[in-house]
């Protein structure tokens, strides 16, 4: 008896072990890690405006969250949460998403040091953690990412030696540290872009000894494609001479670069792309590729009617395919001779490169001959929002607030976290495409400044579109922020409404048949009449009601009145049900937001009971 007892004791901890071990196999692979990486993440944040509530720790996967990209593998590849006020510190198991590309942080206040796991992700090209409070040592791993191209530090609490291991990366594009604390001596880059300006203790040598205590480099030296490596204890006899020895060679290499552009002109030949050269080099400006002509002419059937995607102010933008395979869309812009010499060309084209966020759209490549310019983009397979606002299936409801939210962010990056900061003056429905989860990316900016060298920064020429053109801007030519506001106000009628500004007529100072409608039907509530009837009624009518609210904001005729793209964005994130929230939750902070909102509100009313 006591035998079979024991026996059934024995069986009863086996099949226990059994199952718990059956459990826990299961529970493991139910588990999705990114995931788990994600909320470490988000709770060693602090995010006060709750732009994280979304992530969820019982999803499946995080493809669905907000400032979250995923491939269409489902992997996460873009972690992006620019300008969202979150402070707290940045997890270290952001090493555990291995598949992550792009890292956008920047803008913040996160604090605490810069995790060292960065270091593990093989495949990140960008890392951007620029204006926040991190503090610490630069984590010497940075430099085993052997795919890093893109990497900006500046404006944070840095402190310490650059590791020496960056000098490595060859790879790298593009590095900015300036405005921290750093200190020692500088290493030879490889970069083709950098900047270390702001660091009074960071000392011009490269050698890897340590600096003298007495010389530190000054406060504002700065270096962007070259190497200062000035010994620091010579006699002032030898710095003359060495001075006039540099004036000499600085007159020759003078003197070569005229003699070599005369030649040039005499035999007014094709120096970049000729199509009928047969030694030509693929070289690049930071990640981008420099292709061929003759390239481009095969990728677009000889620019082929056929493959036209559209057409704009710009130029003409054709569907191409590379000879490895990848689909383009490359831009053909009018008037190539007018796009600036070789030079001026590079350099503009280099600076529209370097705006870099999730929702603005990338430059692949780009081309130049003595008469064609043209620009490469990745081709996007949702097309435009113009395009699938006329298309089928219509677009839901939370398809277009991604599109106003994603929009948004894109303008407000251009205007207020570009160094130079960016008018876009061509904000339209057709210049906002989608990928393949339906984000979207602003293109197109940076184009105005590319045809129009040759003016000042203050240019009477207008670009845009009828209908998205501001009043001002078209009575002075002269843009600014607000201009692309008052652009963005009409795109978001047009996300409500369905219809185009063509549909309404010419909108110019003296009529602007849309805005009147839009004010018209909503003062009635007559809300089922003015949404997109491919909606079939399936909106929200207090988020419709915010939303026209904001866009009746950004479309005032005064300039001064409209609000800027950070009170846009503080006002679409969430909606008015989530404001109301807010207020009851976070005080002073949602009290302002809704000050500013009520004080654009009543100028709307005030300007409409005039009309």
């Amino acid at each position: 008896m006591n035998s079979w007892k024991e026996k059934s004791v024995l069986y009863g901890v086996i099949l226990f072990c059994f199952c718990t071990s059956v459990s826990a196999l299961l529970s493991l692979k139910a588990v999705n890690f990114e995931v788990q990486a994600l909320m470490v993440i988000k709770n060693f944040l602090v995010d006060p405006l709750g732009v994280l509530d979304n992530w969820d720790a019982t999803a499946i996967d995080p493809c669905g969250w907000s400032y979250i990209n995923c491939n269409p593998d489902g992997l996460v590849v873009g972690l992006g949460a620019p300008s969202l006020n979150l402070s707290g510190t940045l997890a270290p198991t952001i090493g555990e998403l291995t598949n992550l590309q792009h890292v956008l942080l920047q803008d913040n206040n996160i604090s605490g040091h810069i995790p060292s796991e960065l270091g593990k992700l093989p495949k990140l090209n960008t890392l951007d953690l620029s204006i926040n409070s991190f503090s610490g040592q630069i984590p010497s791993s940075l430099s085993h990412v052997k795919s890093l191209q893109y990497l900006r530090l500046n404006n944070n609490s840095l402190s310490g030696p650059i590791p020496s291991s960056l000098a490595n990366m060859t790879q790298l594009t593009f590095l900015d540290m300036s405005f921290n604390n750093l200190s020692g001596p500088m290493p030879g880059f490889y970069a083709k872009t950098f900047n270390i300006v702001g660091n009074p203790l960071i000392c011009a040598t490269g050698n890897g000894q340590d600096c003298p205590r007495t010389r530190p480099m000054p406060i504002s030296f700065s270096l962007n494609n070259s190497q200062n490596s000035q010994p620091s204890g010579k006699p002032k006899s030898h710095a003359i001479a060495l001075a006039f020895g540099s004036l000499s060679c600085t007159c020759l290499l003078v003197l070569g670069f005229i003699f070599i552009f005369l030649r040039r002109l005499r035999h007014k030949q094709q120096i970049f792309f000729n199509a009928n050269a047969t030694n030509e080099e693929e070289e690049s400006i930071r990640n981008l590729k420099r292709l061929p002509f003759q390239d481009l002419v095969i990728a677009t059937n000889n620019f082929s009617s056929k493959n036209i995607l559209g057409k704009g102010g710009f130029g003409t933008v054709y569907k191409g395919y590379l000879k490895d395979g990848t689909v383009v869309a490359v831009k053909r812009l009018i008037d190539g001779n007018a796009a600036g010499g070789e030079t001026q060309f590079q350099a503009e084209v280099k600076m529209i490169s370097l705006a870099v966020h999730r929702n603005l759209l990338q430059l692949y490549g780009f081309c130049m001959t003595a008469t064609e310019r043209l620009l490469v983009y990745p081709f996007m397979s949702n097309g435009s929002v113009a395009t699938r606002l006329k298309g089928k299936p219509a677009l839901d409801w939370g398809t277009r607030k991604r599109i106003a939210l994603g929009t948004a962010r894109g303008l407000l990056y251009l205007h207020e976290q570009c160094a130079p900061k960016i008018i876009h003056r061509d904000v339209k429905a057709a210049n906002v495409l989608l990928d393949d989860q339906f984000e979207p990316v602003v293109g197109d900016f940076g184009l105005v400044k590319l045809m129009e060298h040759q003016d000042s920064h203050v240019t009477t020429a207008v670009r845009g579109t009828i209908g998205y053109i501001a009043p001002e801007y078209l009575s002075t030519g002269q843009a600014s922020d607000r201009t692309d506001v008052f652009a963005f106000g009409v795109l978001l009628l047009e996300l409500m409404t369905g219809k185009g500004p063509s549909q309404f007529g010419e909108m110019d100072i003296e009529e602007r048949a849309m805005i009147d409608w839009v004010n018209k039907f909503y003062k009635e509530r007559r809300f089922d009449e003015l949404i997109d009837k491919a909606l079939k009624k399936r909106y929200d009518q207090s988020e419709l009601e915010g939303m026209i609210q904001l866009s009746l904001s950004c479309t005032q005729h005064h300039p001064n009145h409209r609000p800027n793209m950070s009170e846009v964005l503080q006002i679409l994130e969430g909606t008015i049900s989530r404001y109301r929230k807010r207020f009851s939750n976070s005080g002073r902070r949602t009290l302002l937001s809704w000050g500013v909102f009520l004080i654009r509100y009543s100028l709307v009313v005030k300007s409409s009971m005039k009309t």
